[in-house]
């Protein structure tokens, strides 16, 4: 019986017979190719083994089973090759030949282009990868970006300075001034682009009334390569920046290192003014703040795993440390009668140090659970921490009063801890695309400042002027969105829903601020395409803007005796309702909107003539509303020659409750013109230079009227040693235009401040690119296992 069972089963242990083939790998000039791995998969599309080539290029197929099996080659630099051996018929000299790879990553041997602008549905993206201002640092990208403008270091979208900034999609938990110095030290060369989301969709968080999201590059390169860069800055004191670049790629496992220090000088003037009419006295400080940042460190890690072709992972760390920022202030003040004539003075020595770091950890996980749906799990943890510490010395000459010399001593350390985790569903048809999710955020803060000073004749410490607040912030968010298209017409409607649960308490003088609360904020967009490629848009979204943390926090910063800024603890979120009307057609980007705030939370300032204090002050205003038109193209004169246009008219009004409590109007027709054009000396060596110009006619602030200021740059760029070497020279603000005068006047309140930043400069740039800038042809890669089983 045993018999018939074997010759039954002949033909199956024919088919299981394991075969040993010899094959050899080669290149198209028949260059023998050692070390290169041969994926083997079976017919079920499954990977059941790899063989690396040995010397000679040869490899030996033995050991696996079946009618046949299929062999793949994917590396960096050869096109991919696939081939199906019969196991049972093989052929007697298995050779695979590989065609060398010609495409190679744009930064490198391509020639730079221009930026591109790209209306989206639900966004405006500009995107920099490649282009003529990818050299300069990702701040001054943020601030050529359309639409984007900024007024004393604060960043503002069309007008609005209650914006979010995100890297990745991911919030940056820094204050302004930590921010500016962070984007300065990111080069513009990670950065692929910058959406620019006026009306963001529910998937975003509903906080900031825009949203600036900076997409960062991918490694796309297999194997090694490097980018070393050197900057050099002369100002009115020396700056510098230099940092490394690694990534690394090879078949799942995507790494990227990147860091970049900077130290220097930075020098800002400012003079106040202050007139009281209480007493006919007018007073006039003069600070130039000379500050020394030493060892600024930017760091930045990526890794990304492809668990199989269905599912990756990511992990992220971005850190930020100044551990170093010193200065001394010497601030003279003079005062001067109705006669004008300088009757009293005092003098301000502020001698202060800070540090600073931030740290932020992000998890990511991508899951494609079919050909129409996938599923994302993102979470981060973000830790900032601060110290301000001051020494102030004020030397007092008051007609009528013996001279004396006043002294006190702070130190603010401020503690910002947020941890975050969203989980995103999506769904994409043809015609439909659904997202939705949920997000958790907890946000704790901590600030303690203690106060010291000398009135009872030497340094003691006052618990009445020291404090201590705590805050703390849950935040829970659901959302869904769907996109329809149906032929030209683009539909997309979704609605988020928040639920915010805070708690502020002041221990001097001891206050507790509790609050909670649910809100809907609805988005809506409508795009119509026409035949010619006409795009009509129209969007709404309503959006909430909550207190920067550091903007609760009452602790006083004096800058001298007589002048302070302080927050609020009992900041009120701001509800902003925008709406937008787009047009874009052949580079023509042109659109209309109107914005509408409620209790919007600013900076501004009022005069105490009781104590003849100028105070600085966050707080909120009773309402904003401003409509407008903005205006972009990017016009090709000729192939070698282009002009780039961005405009923005704006009528913008601000309704505030002044110190008399009677209600005050401040309204301005504002311009925004940046105009610059790029011309193409040399194609061969990338040989590019802009020249451009910005103005900003008067605006406003809450209280504040901000005069115009203008300026001029020119950016020039050339490549070397077969465009390996770029250099760069850029020169801003060449006629030192943008001093700006900021005033409030109304009631009793008289005083404006002249303020200059140091704009006017010179900057050197070199970056050098190392290691293999090859990329494979991605075009040529076909479904791989996991994929054809979906």
């Amino acid at each position: 019986m045993y018999k018939y069972f074997l010759l039954l089963c002949f033909p199956v242990l024919m088919w299981g017979q394991k075969q040993k083939i010899h094959g050899t790998v080669m290149s198209s000039d028949h260059t023998v190719l050692s070390g290169i791995p041969v994926e083997v998969y079976n017919p079920d599309h499954q990977r059941i083994g790899t063989i690396l080539t040995g010397a000679g290029g040869i490899f030996i197929l033995e050991g696996f089973s079946g009618p046949s099996v299929k062999l793949v080659i994917a590396t960096g630099d050869y096109g991919r090759l696939e081939k199906v051996v019969d196991l049972e018929k093989p052929e007697p000299d298995l050779l695979l030949t590989l065609k060398k790879n010609e495409q190679v990553i744009e930064a490198v041997t391509l020639s730079q282009k221009k930026p591109v602008v790209k209306r989206k549905v639900d966004r405006l993206e500009f995107n920099v990868e490649n282009s003529n201002i990818s050299s300069l640092n990702a701040w001054e990208i943020l601030k050529k970006t359309p639409n984007v403008t900024a007024n004393n270091d604060v960043l503002a979208v069309k007008g609005s300075t209650g914006i979010l900034v995100t890297i990745n999609d991911k919030k940056i938990m820094m204050s302004g001034d930590e921010m500016k110095a962070f984007l300065e030290n990111t080069q513009g060369d990670d950065i692929r682009s910058v959406e620019v989301i006026t009306n963001p969709p529910a998937k975003y968080e509903a906080q900031g009334s825009a949203v600036l999201n900076i997409i960062m590059k991918k490694n796309k390169v297999e194997g090694y390569r490097g980018i070393l860069s050197s900057k050099y800055i002369q100002t009115q004191y020396a700056k510098g920046n230099t940092g490394l670049s690694q990534y690394y790629k090879k078949n799942k496992l995507s790494l990227m290192a990147a860091y970049y220090y900077g130290t220097g000088t930075y020098y800002r003037e400012g003079t106040d003014y202050v007139s009281y009419q209480e007493d006919q006295t007018r007073w006039i400080s003069t600070m130039n703040r000379k500050d020394r940042k030493r060892d600024q460190n930017t760091i930045n890690l990526n890794a990304e795993y492809e668990v199989d072709s269905l599912t990756s992972v990511s992990l992220n760390y971005s850190g930020y440390f100044n551990p170093e920022s010193s200065g001394i202030y010497h601030v003279p003040t003079l005062i001067y009668n109705s006669q004008d004539i300088a009757v009293s003075d005092y003098l301000t020595i502020n001698d202060h140090h800070s540090r600073t770091s931030n740290h932020s950890v992000s998890l990511q996980a991508d899951r494609k659970l079919s050909e129409k749906s996938s599923l994302t799990w993102i979470s981060y943890f973000t830790a900032n921490n601060s110290l301000k510490a001051q020494n102030v010395l004020t030397h007092l000459n008051f007609a009528g009063q013996p001279p004396a010399e006043i002294n006190f001593v702070n130190d603010n350390r401020n503690d910002v801890q947020l941890y975050s985790t969203q989980l995103d569903y999506r769904w994409k048809s043809k015609s439909f695309d659904l997202e939705t999710g949920v997000k958790y955020s907890f946000v704790k803060t901590s600030s303690h400042l203690d106060f010291s000073d000398n009135q009872n004749g030497q340094l003691q410490y006052r618990p009445d002027e020291s404090s201590i607040f705590n805050y703390r912030e849950h935040n829970f968010a659901a959302y869904s969105s769907l996109s329809y298209q149906l032929g030209k017409w683009s539909f997309k409607g979704g609605l988020r829903t928040e639920m915010t649960d805070l708690e502020g308490i002041v221990s001097e003088p001891s206050q507790t601020n509790e609050n909670y609360y649910w809100s809907l904020f609805p988005t809506m967009y409508i795009q119509y395409t026409t035949e010619g490629k006409h795009e009509f848009g129209l969007s709404y979204g309503k959006r909430i803007s909550r207190p920067t943390y550091s903007w609760l926090n009452p602790a006083k910063s004096y800058y001298n005796l007589f002048s302070y800024f302080q927050g609020d603890p009992n900041l009120k979120a701001t509800i902003v309702h925008n709406f937008n009307f787009t047009y874009a057609w052949k580079e023509w980007n042109l659109e209309l909107y109107y914005r509408k705030e409620l209790y919007p939370s600013m900076e501004i300032s009022f005069q105490e003539p009781a104590t003849k204090s100028l105070i600085y002050h966050f707080t909120n205003i009773e309402k904003g509303q401003a409509y407008g038109l903005s205006l972009y193209k990017n016009l090709q004169v000729l192939p070698w020659w282009s002009v780039v246009f961005s405009e923005n008219l704006e009528h913008n009004e601000n309704y505030f409750i002044g110190t008399d409590q009677a209600l005050y109007k401040n309204k301005v027709l504002n311009w925004v013109s940046d105009v610059s054009t790029s011309f193409k000396i040399d194609k061969s060596s990338d040989w590019n230079l802009e020249v451009g110009h910005r103005y900003n006619s008067p605006s406003i602030q809450g209280t504040f009227r901000i005069s115009s200021s203008w300026s001029a740059y020119l950016v020039m760029n050339r490549k070397f040693l077969s465009k390996k070497l770029e250099a760069g020279l850029i020169f801003n603000d060449l006629f030192r235009s943008t001093t700006e005068k900021i005033s409030t006047r109304y009631a009793n309140q008289d005083n404006y401040f002249l303020d200059y930043r140091d704009t006017q400069g010179i900057t050197v740039s070199l970056k050098y690119n190392f290691g293999n800038q090859s990329v494979k042809n991605v075009k040529s890669i076909k479904k791989t296992d996991e994929q054809d089983r979906l």
